[in-house]
């Protein structure tokens, strides 16, 4: 793995926040299996308590049940941390359309509370879940950092202001903060179910089971799809990078793009299947295109994704699979 060569002092403490959720429960997993101490902090709003009970028995692991939105939580929280991967926060274009109050006390004073607390309690590094939707209407591809449009969703603007703070708190009180700019992440522990479902591990289920997926707009939008390893590798090369690295926001993807019907294609002939899937309108808030320059996140934090779209696609799909208690027989 890409991450193996990074080394830390021992008795390292990590908090993860949202580390009940996909990208959280990952990290902890990976952190866990190196000899870190692990706290998670989780209020279980999105979360899985399944993904808890995973390591509840490992004598590294200490879960506290939390809200982001109080300080004081944030405070016991990052007491006696090193090193805080934030992956706190709700997602979802569609459902930040609909609810933008919740999405700014949960994503944008949440993360201040974190910040702050953070830097009074002496963490030495702030990682934190930044995302492609900040890039807005900007329309040139790849995107690169600095090339910013107008954000499109509540959500895309929550992402925004968490690096504004991130990087006002590295230049006025000195706090190394590291923003990763996800883009569509995929992989194990990724839930399939409810409305606001990323695309492909719910088109893995339906397909599985034999449903047509429905695709929004007309399937030509593209994504630069990015297994969750790749993640793992770059929040924990990004714990590790110079202070002269922090205060900036770096994409995190494979650097390069599928449409939703290349995807639609992968998908179906690794899985056996051939079902026709459904169209329906373009969702309010959607990116267009999104393809990831990552030469910056390269150069500064030594970021080298071992996998690409196909290899992490496969992975993906075995692990659904064997959720699912699967076979090779799927439906036809």
């Amino acid at each position: 793995m890409g991450y193996e060569s990074v080394t830390f002092p021992e008795e390292s403490v990590f908090l993860v926040t949202g580390g009940a959720g996909f990208i959280g429960s990952n990290l902890c997993e990976v952190l866990l299996a190196r000899g870190h101490r692990v706290r998670c902090l989780d209020n279980l709003s999105t979360g899985h308590l399944k993904h808890v009970k995973l390591f509840s028995g490992h004598e590294n692991y200490e879960f506290m049940e939390g809200d982001i939105r109080s300080f004081d939580t944030c405070m016991a929280a990052c007491e006696g941390v090193d090193y805080v991967l934030h992956q706190a926060a709700w997602g979802s274009v569609p459902r930040s359309m609909d609810m933008p109050l919740e999405y700014s006390e949960i994503n944008v004073q949440g993360t201040l509370h974190l910040l702050e607390a953070a830097r009074r309690q002496g963490v030495r590094k702030f990682v934190y879940a930044s995302s492609s939707s900040v890039y807005g209407d900007e329309p040139r591809l790849p995107k690169i950092e600095g090339t910013e449009g107008d954000v499109l969703s509540p959500y895309a603007l929550t992402k925004r202001m968490d690096e504004e703070w991130a990087k006002l708190y590295t230049r006025l009180y000195g706090l190394d903060t590291y923003g990763m700019r996800y883009f569509n992440v995929f992989g194990k522990r990724q839930d399939p179910n409810g409305v606001y479902a990323a695309v492909i591990p719910k088109f893995v289920h339906q397909l599985l089971h034999g449903e047509a997926p429905t695709i929004h707009g007309d399937g030509t939008q593209s994504r630069d799809f990015t297994f969750i390893e790749n993640v793992i590798e770059a929040n924990l090369k990004a714990c590790a990078a110079s202070h002269e690295a922090a205060g900036e926001v770096y994409n995190i993807a494979c650097g390069e793009r599928k449409t939703l019907l290349e995807l639609y294609e992968v998908l179906s002939k690794a899985l056996g299947v051939s079902i026709a899937p459904r169209f329906d309108g373009k969702r309010p808030g959607d990116v267009p295109h999104s393809h990831a320059d990552i030469r910056k996140a390269k150069l500064m934090l030594g970021y080298d994704p071992d996998y690409d779209f196909h290899h992490g696609i496969q992975e993906a799909i075995d692990w659904y699979r064997a959720q699912e208690g699967q076979n090779t027989d799927c439906k036809k």
